[in-house]
């Protein structure tokens, strides 16, 4: 494998994730299962919904009762009410609430539909899941877990699916990161004519989440991923270092 040269292989996680469960040793079943092993320089790329599940980020729908503007909304556009309400619940703000879309910016800072709030691959509709509470720490927590049973520093990434201004369709973005700085900065770097660049800050860790949801679809039940074959910068880097401050964002 050359340098230039990256390698993603998803991981078939057996079994329902349960609360309370311990997601490493999941992730540590499925490696002896498909006979893989963890080396120096992976990162490991995790699904959301794996590491929402283990923490107990699960509500029952049929506890939430929703607010009369809820239901009338939900009513208009053929929505569930009960899912609007505990989306706005999930929120700091409310970004756009429009055509039946509502985006809003989550207690993470995070800018996306319904507050990351999904009733898909849960159990059919009855029960809603939540991002992590803190997916920075999640993150954190299977990096240490990995590093004190197998020895190994590898980064870990916890990854969801995001809608985008101005684009059709989902891509994977980083909400948690550990072991890895998730941007890297060619500022004051030359290019290959010499010319000293000012503004090019890469986000790796999003392009990375990208990789390996190429890999484990949304349907294959592989909710992790091995990257293998890129060149990360180690640190204490967060996914909150992508969220970009209010003062330089043009568009608030």
């Amino acid at each position: 494998m050359s340098r230039k040269e990256l390698k993603l292989i998803p991981l078939r996680v057996p079994g329902e994730i349960k609360p309370g469960d311990s997601l490493a040793e999941k992730i540590f079943l499925a490696l002896r299962k498909q006979r893989m092993a963890l080396q120096n320089g992976d990162i490991l790329v995790v699904k959301h919904k794996v590491v929402s599940k283990a923490e107990g980020q699960v509500v029952k729908l049929d506890t939430i009762q929703p607010s009369p503007d809820s239901q009338r909304w939900a009513a208009t556009f053929g929505l569930d009410p009960r899912v609007i309400e505990l989306s706005l619940s999930q929120s700091k703000r409310v970004v756009r609430r429009k055509r039946g879309v509502l985006i809003t910016e989550t207690h993470h800072g995070l800018i996306c539909a319904n507050s990351g709030v999904d009733v898909s691959n849960v159990d059919g509709g009855k029960h809603a899941l939540l991002l992590p509470e803190d997916p920075d720490r999640s993150a954190a927590h299977l990096h240490r877990e990995i590093k004190k049973k197998l020895g190994l520093i590898i980064p870990v990434i916890i990854s969801d699916s995001f809608g985008r201004p101005w684009r059709e369709g989902l891509t994977e973005v980083a909400i948690g990161v550990a072991g890895m700085k998730p941007l890297y900065d060619y500022r004051r770097k030359r290019d290959v004519h010499g010319y000293v660049l000012h503004a090019s800050v890469e986000a790796v860790a999003d392009e990375l989440a990208c990789a390996a949801g190429l890999v484990c679809g949304k349907l294959e039940g592989s909710p992790a991923c091995i990257v293998r074959g890129f060149r990360y910068q180690p640190g204490r880097g967060q996914a909150r270092d992508l969220i970009r401050p209010a003062k330089n964002d043009l568009f608030r």
